[in-house]
């Protein structure tokens, strides 16, 4: 059919292009992959990954696809570059495809022949436009040849070429088709509720989507422990119990506290793990730049520590029993009682006592202390308050990273 000049599928404008393309002889069709392979410059790997009974992906196609192009560069003398298209989990470039083409075609990656993973985001019924009209192309290179190589395919393309490890590329497909069965379950859910109550589902999610500075946007899209505060944590709640009330199921949002929970547990396992007994808390507050302490996860972290019999100091600009006032003064001095006297003014009563230091909120004096401190101990983020890792003097863990 392809060679006819029809297209196999049904495509919005596929049969247009594949017709031109045929015609003016810049698209050839063979059954052949030594044809195939000796007269590009570049393979691009488009194969199935179906799911298996267990729910693991099914790599036959991708091993048989693998070891023909191999076979086919062991007799070619140019450099050619291979670059899977298909979706596969973190890992199967390097462990499994590489060492198929490798030992098929005699040849080394990155010497032999070049590497890539660029993973497509076309929506079917829309796949040509989307093609054109990108928010970016992602390239996963083994090596800036191949990266060359395969960016150089869409330098026709009007968006930015982001370029990044393979690995990178190849898991964020996973996260980008995970989050959108995310959005499709939580706007179910709400809307079930939204029913129930006699609103307009569609109207209230249309006015959710107008605000782009938090409910669509990057904001809360970073790795990092768990949220807390006075609002997240009780709204959901009630809304997990207004649901119930009206007899609904919502598991997607029950889950979400579950979830958070860990996070919290998470944090507490990595400071145990170091079998150190005197810890340092950098950053009481729920997040910088406030002295809220109302369901902070810190405060939960330091009372699972201390019932495991560790020691504890605090430090956090905003959070001083001399200087702060109100509900949150009242908060410590009735449900934190015991923590207040933990709580330090100066931040090298903290550095100089701490084996562990861990980081609670991403406030800006805390990096100059780890960079001045941070020597000689255990460094816990759980903010990603260090941006480059390479520049941490200390044995340093992030929660996420």
């Amino acid at each position: 059919m392809i060679a006819g000049g029809k297209s196999p599928i049904v495509e919005k404008e596929m049969d247009r292009l594949i017709q031109e393309t045929v015609r003016n002889g810049r698209f050839k069709t063979t059954t052949s992959s030594l044809e195939a392979v000796s007269k590009t410059e570049l393979s691009l790997i488009c194969v199935g990954t179906p799911s298996s009974d267990n729910g693991s992906i099914n790599l036959n196609y991708l091993k048989r696809c693998s070891q023909e192009i191999g076979k086919a560069l062991r007799s070619k003398i140019a450099y050619h570059t291979v670059v899977l298209r298909s979706t596969v989990l973190p890992g199967t470039v390097e462990e499994t495809m590489i060492p198929i083409l490798e030992r098929q075609s005699g040849k080394k990656a990155g010497r032999g022949f070049g590497v890539a993973s660029n993973p497509e985001f076309l929506r079917e019924g829309n796949s040509v436009y989307d093609f054109y009209h990108p928010p970016f192309t992602l390239i996963g290179e083994y090596d800036k040849r191949s990266g060359d190589t395969a960016a150089a395919i869409y330098s026709f393309v009007d968006a930015p070429v982001e370029r990044t490890d393979i690995r990178t590329a190849e898991m964020i497909k996973y996260v980008s088709n995970s989050f959108h069965a995310l959005k499709v379950t939580f706007a179910n859910e709400i809307g079930l509720i939204a029913k129930k109550l006699k609103i307009d589902s569609h109207r209230l999610m249309e006015l959710f989507c107008k605000d782009s500075k938090l409910n669509l946007s990057s904001y809360y899209l970073k790795p990092g422990f768990a949220f807390g505060g006075p609002c997240l944590p009780k709204d959901l709640r009630a809304l997990i119990y207004q649901a119930n009330r009206l007899d609904l199921e919502t598991p997607l949002l029950r889950s979400i506290l579950a979830s958070n929970a860990l996070q919290v547990r998470e944090g507490v396992n990595l400071i145990l793990k170091t079998r150190k007994k005197k810890i340092g808390i950098l950053g009481f507050s729920f997040k910088a730049g406030t002295d809220d302490l109302r369901e902070s996860p810190i405060v939960e972290l330091i009372e699972t520590l201390l019932g495991k019999g560790l020691t504890i100091k605090i430090y956090d600009r905003n959070v001083s029993i001399a200087t702060i006032f109100g509900s949150n003064r009242q908060f410590i001095e009735k449900e934190i009682p015991h923590i207040s006297s933990m709580i330090c003014s100066n931040p090298d009563e903290v550095t100089d006592f701490a084996q562990v230091l861990v980081i609670g909120n991403p406030s800006e004096e805390f990096r100059e202390i780890i960079r001045k401190k941070g020597k000689g101990k255990t460094i816990i983020d759980l903010v990603r308050i260090v941006q480059d890792l390479t520049k941490v003097d200390g044995n340093y863990t992030g929660i996420c990273w």
